[in-house]
C-alpha cells in the first residue's frame, strides 16, 4: 500500500483517484484501475504525470465499451500480439488468453480517449472438476505492451485482492470493524497498512499471522522488525 485517502460520505471513488494520484510519483509506473476507475479525469491525469495506465473497461462507458468489444471480438482481427497461458493448481485448470491491437485511429476518431495507445482484451477459460467458467474483459492502454507484458499486468492487479484486501479481512478483520465515528476508520485502516507492509518487509519465515503474533509477545523481534523497516529507509 502506497498511499490511502478516504472517499467522502457524499462522494465515491471516482472524484478520490485523482486526488490520491497526486500524491504518488508516476514516472516509469503502470496506473490499474477496475471498471469504476475507467474514467476520462484519471486517465488524463496519469498521463500528466508521468505514468501509464491499463483500465478495465466496462458498460460504465456505453458506446466505448461495444466499439472495443465488438472490434477486438472479431475472428478475422489481425492483432498486434497474442499470448495464451495455462496454469494448473488445485485441481483447477485455468487458461488466459491476452491479445493487444494499437489499430485505434478509428476509435479515437469517435471517442478521443486521453493518452490511448492500445486496446487489449483478456479471456480467462477456468476447468474445476465437471464445472468450466468463461470470462472476458476489455482494456484501455496509453502504451502498447506486449501481449505478455498486458496479461502480467493485468494478473498483478487482481492479486492484490489476495495480498492486501484478501489478508487484511481474514488476517485482521478489517470487515468485522465497527469504528464508524469522525477520522476513526481511516486512521485505524492507515495503521492496519502500515503493520502489513512492516510485516511483509521483515525477511524471516512465516505466515503474516504468525509474524503479528510474534511481535505482539516478542519485544526483542518486534526491535528487529522496526529497525530492519527503518534501515531500508535510509538506504
Amino acid at each position: 500500500m502506497l498511499g490511502q485517502l478516504a472517499v467522502d460520505g457524499k462522494s465515491n471513488e471516482i472524484t478520490a483517484i485523482p486526488r490520491l494520484l497526486e500524491m504518488l510519483s508516476l514516472n516509469g509506473t503502470i496506473v490499474t484501475a477496475d471498471a469504476m476507475g475507467c474514467q476520462r479525469e484519471i486517465a488524463e491525469k496519469v498521463v500528466a504525470q508521468g505514468g501509464d495506465y491499463v483500465l478495465a473497461l466496462k458498460g460504465n462507458q456505453g458506446t466505448l465499451h461495444t466499439d472495443v468489444g465488438r472490434f477486438l471480438d472479431d475472428p478475422h482481427l489481425v492483432a498486434d500480439d497474442t499470448r495464451t497461458t495455462v496454469d494448473g493448481d488445485h485441481g483447477r485448470i485455468e487458461t488466459r488468453a491476452s491479445l493487444v491491437s494499437t489499430d485505434i485511429g478509428w476509435l479515437q476518431e469517435q471517442h478521443a480517449w486521453p493518452g490511448l495507445a492500445a486496446i487489449g482484451k483478456l479471456t480467462r477459460s477456468r476447468e474445476t472438476g465437471a464445472k468450466a467458467t468463461t470470462e472476458t474483459t476489455y482494456y484501455l492502454l496509453s502504451t502498447p505492451l506486449s501481449a505478455e507484458r498486458f496479461g502480467q499486468v493485468v494478473r498483478a492487479h487482481w492479486g492484490i485482492e489476495n495480498g492486501l484486501h484478501w489478508v487484511l479481512d481474514v488476517v485482521m478483520d478489517e470487515d468485522q470493524a465497527r469504528n464508524r465515528k469522525d477520522h476513526g476508520p481511516e486512521n485505524l485502516a492507515l495503521l492496519r497498512r502500515l503493520a502489513l507492509n512492516l510485516t511483509k518487509l521483515e525477511p524471516s519465515k512465516g505466515s503474516m499471522r504468525g509474524k503479528r503474533k510474534r511481535a505482539g509477545w516478542d519485544d526483542p523481534f518486534l526491535t528487529q522488525l522496526l529497525t530492519h523497516c527503518a534501515n531500508l529507509q535510509m538506504r
